[in-house]
């Protein structure tokens, strides 16, 4: 979840956090284990912490996830990923709000880094998760266009957001999940727009996200 500072509208590869390897490296096999108490985790569905201090995701047992996730915990160096997913489908994220983020693309993610003090956007690219610092007048403006953008949890949860044929999709989503997409669209990115194998892939997790998410209550469809 690396965030380097860079000035208003510029872009640069980001350093994304070492857990974004899950996603990205060849898979060996081995018996994935719990960071904390070394558990071994046979449910490869299990659930993730975010390291605050090193920026990256670790793998967690439900025991030590539940005790990082119940109310009152302590904001410590690590804080459990939700399981939440919701959808707004009411939002008034239009083509100027777009232009305002200044995406090359047409998908990306937002998380409020408690770090930086501040929100970033992340998108997919060939190298990975490419980085760009929103100007806080576009920010204003995602906040007053969906309920979601204000509920996120800083750091654990994501805005994403997927401009396609003319309308903007827009849903929150656990962090974790933010950047399997990134990981998985630079497995099957190929040539200059990506490709028929990472278009069949997007579509496809997108598919999955709205199946998982749970309107948001009382937006308008």
């Amino acid at each position: 979840m690396s965030a380097v500072p860079t000035g208003p509208g510029r872009q640069r590869p980001a350093q994304g956090p070492r857990g974004l390897r899950r996603f990205t490296a060849p898979r060996t096999p081995r018996e994935e284990r719990c960071e904390l108490c070394g558990t071994a985790l046979p449910d490869a569905c299990h659930r993730h912490l975010v390291d605050i201090e090193k920026r990256a995701l670790a793998c967690a047992c439900g025991p030590c996830t539940q005790l990082l996730d119940r109310p009152g915990a302590s904001r410590g160096r690590f804080r459990a990923v939700p399981a939440r997913h919701l959808t707004d489908p009411g939002h008034r994220i239009d083509d100027t709000t777009w232009e305002l983020l200044r995406i090359p693309v047409g998908v990306a993610f937002f998380f409020h880094n408690s770090a930086l003090e501040r929100p970033v956007a992340l998108y997919p690219s060939p190298a990975g998760a490419t980085e760009s610092e929103p100007e806080p007048s576009s920010w204003e403006t995602v906040l007053a266009a969906t309920e979601l953008a204000g509920m996120l949890e800083p750091d654990v949860e994501a805005l994403l957001l997927r401009r396609s044929g003319g309308r903007t999709e827009c849903h929150l989503v656990p962090v974790d999940t933010a950047y399997e997409l990134v990981g998985r669209m630079r497995l099957t990115w190929h040539g200059f727009d990506g490709g028929p194998q990472a278009r069949a892939e997007l579509d496809a997790f997108f598919d999955r996200v709205r199946q998982r998410a749970t309107p948001l209550r009382g937006s308008r469809a």
